[in-house]
């Protein structure tokens, strides 16, 4: 089997994307080390028995804490470890089996695929929303300002250099921390909706969920306002379910805003704005690599936790193959970089990606960039 890194699917017909300047020996000799690697040693791209362990770990965590915490705390100080550890557990559901089922990395089985996408759907958000903004539109078009939707936060943040600075940017740094917290709140309770009401995610359109897309989209969301609200309501008074329900997807919000801003929202990565004519000038592979960058990537504790995003570059080379595989698919990226004059950045620990993430929100608060570069890094 060979392992193309490529773009996933296309945008819908009708949206004016930008265009790569083409193939480049660099992603093809890439893709001939990744494949040689997996040819030689014989072990697995899906279907790998410790990303089935971990997947029995994290839903069995799952599990016992929300039981514990609906069924058996009695008091602030049972409930309060509770609720953070449930949400950090969803946290690692997301990061960990949904994310390798939404990019159809999980295993060789398309139902095993999309059972494990669905996972999202489970703990409040939609796999089919998911897959348009996350799949489609940031991993195409990564830290591309217009296009990749996760690095537009509206007037609340400037991320890029691209976008227009405003008065209140200048505390971004510090105010942001706090609104990650509400990443999870927004899509379990009205952000989904929208984007399907409205057939678009920012100013980007998709296509309304059909059939089972559809049923699965509803239902989830049913699912999950019964576990997070209706069963805990039976047993507690409202305020305190809605308290500690916050609590939870305040915890879920923050660790997976930070995991995915570390990769790209931080000083050494690339922002781009595409030419007058609407071209990107380096190959989509050289892209991935220069707009991206790892981080703890010697902490095999980092890796575990956060589904391997912690090697964001080799993620976003080779979506379709697990996690699992990246700290050794690293040294070989790392390697072929060198070699083809690629920028690889990485930072050291999980702290140092945090105080580059701080730096950069600070930076793009407090000044203003030049015009029209055609890349920052």
């Amino acid at each position: 089997m060979t392992t193309v890194p490529e773009p996933n699917p296309p945008p819908p017909r009708g949206v004016l994307h930008p265009k790569f300047s083409g193939r480049s020996g660099f992603q093809a000799e890439l893709r001939r080390r990744v494949d040689a690697y997996f040819n030689e040693t014989g072990k697995p791209r899906r279907d790998c028995p410790q990303l089935y362990l971990k997947t029995a770990i994290l839903l069995a965590g799952f599990v016992g804490f929300y039981v514990l915490l609906v069924f058996f705390a009695q008091t602030w100080w049972q409930a309060l470890p509770l609720a953070i550890l449930l949400g950090l557990t969803t946290a690692g559901i997301g990061l960990n089996i949904q994310h390798d089922g939404g990019h159809d990395a999980f295993s060789n089985r398309k139902w095993v695929n999309r059972l494990m996408a669905m996972t999202l759907d489970l703990i409040g958000g939609s796999s089919f929303v998911w897959h348009h903004r996350h799949n489609v539109l940031h991993h195409t078009y990564v830290n591309i300002t217009g296009h990749d939707t996760d690095i537009d936060i509206g007037e609340l943040a400037r991320i890029t250099p691209f976008q227009k600075r405003r008065a209140i940017h200048r505390w971004q740094h510090y105010y942001m921390w706090l609104l990650y917290g509400f990443m999870a709140v927004r899509w379990q309770i009205f952000g989904d909706y929208l984007d399907v009401i409205r057939k678009k995610i920012g100013d980007h359109p998709i296509p309304r969920p059909k059939r089972w897309d559809l049923a699965i989209f509803l239902g989830g969301k049913m699912l999950f306002l019964v576990l997070a609200l209706g069963i805990p309501m039976l047993f507690h008074p409202w305020w305190v379910v809605l308290i500690f329900y916050g609590v939870a997807a305040m915890v879920t919000g923050i660790t997976l805003s930070t995991v995915f801003q570390l990769a790209h929202t931080v000083e050494e990565a690339a922002f781009i704005e595409p030419t007058d004519e609407n071209l990107v000038e380096n190959a989509w592979a050289i892209h991935q690599v220069e707009s991206t960058v790892d981080f703890a990537r010697r902490s095999r504790l980092a890796a575990w936790l956060m589904g391997g995003l912690n090697y964001q570059i080799e993620h976003h080379l080779f979506p379709r193959i697990s996690h699992i595989n990246y700290p050794a698919m690293s040294k070989i990226v790392e390697q072929t970089c060198r070699e083809y004059d690629v920028a690889y950045h990485e930072h050291r620990t999980f702290r140092a990606g945090i105080a580059s993430h701080f730096r950069w929100l600070r930076k793009m608060g407090l000044h203003d960039e030049p015009e029209h570069p055609s890349a920052i890094a």
